[in-house]
């Protein structure tokens, strides 16, 4: 049995180390390659970037949270190159004013300051779960992102963000196996986003992640692997 071809995709502020406990469980049925979105500020520009240089021809697809955003692009341009799709504590809606506008607020503040430590204060309450915000190695793994990403990188990022369209209306057009996944205590993007996306997308199977914010591969990765196991599982034998 080969492994999967596998396409990792990270969310905002995030690189390798957002799957590195995926990578090391799935090793003997996926062959993993995480991609590096933090050099282009529209949607359309990332998804374009991963396509050319992922060395798979035909591949299954993760994301998480803005990696879900950038897979669901990535569906929609090439889907005739996507086998299995699994859309992890993500948003398929548009962004709102507000949200926009906070984005920026933010964008602009660490580019003041030069870093992140003032954001890191505000988010951390919303990207994981209560009951870990005082592990001090996970927060610190987070933390660590952030910086390699680097405040140019966040710009490009939340940019290509703000533009995203509404995914919604092509949700139905997927065909390939989906897993939608979820923290229970997803703040950014609660249960219900993903009971809609699930809904959407024929034949979607969705997975709770009990105890669990929205970093869900670094807070929960047990729960995390074995869901993925499963959806690797058809295309492994």
């Amino acid at each position: 049995m080969s492994p999967v071809p596998l396409v990792l995709v990270p969310g905002l502020l995030c690189d390798a180390a957002l799957w590195a406990p995926q990578i090391a469980a799935l090793h003997e049925v996926a062959q993993c390659w995480v991609a590096d979105v933090t050099r282009d500020d529209t949607m359309e520009a990332m998804v374009q970037r991963v396509l050319e240089e992922v060395p798979f021809e035909r591949f299954a697809l993760a994301g998480l949270s803005m990696g879900g955003m950038i897979s669901l692009a990535m569906v929609r341009a090439a889907p005739h190159r996507v086998q299995k799709l699994a859309l992890l504590d993500t948003n398929a809606r548009p962004d709102t004013p507000e949200r926009s506008r906070e984005r920026m607020t933010f964008v602009a503040r660490a580019e003041q300051e030069g870093g992140f430590g003032t954001i890191h204060r505000l988010m951390m309450a919303r990207l994981v779960h209560p009951a870990r915000q005082t592990e001090a190695v996970l927060i610190r793994s987070i933390e660590a992102m952030a910086d390699r990403v680097g405040v140019p990188g966040y710009r490009n990022q939340q940019l290509a963000v703000m533009g995203r369209p509404d995914a919604r209306p092509g949700l139905g057009a997927i065909t390939c196996p989906t897993l939608v996944l979820c923290g229970r205590e997803d703040i950014l993007t609660p249960l219900e986003l993903h009971e809609e996306m699930a809904a959407l997308i024929p034949g979607a199977e969705l997975v709770i992640v009990e105890h669990c914010g929205h970093m869900s591969t670094l807070e929960q990765p047990d729960a995390v692997n074995a869901a993925l196991r499963s959806w690797l599982g058809p295309v492994a034998r």
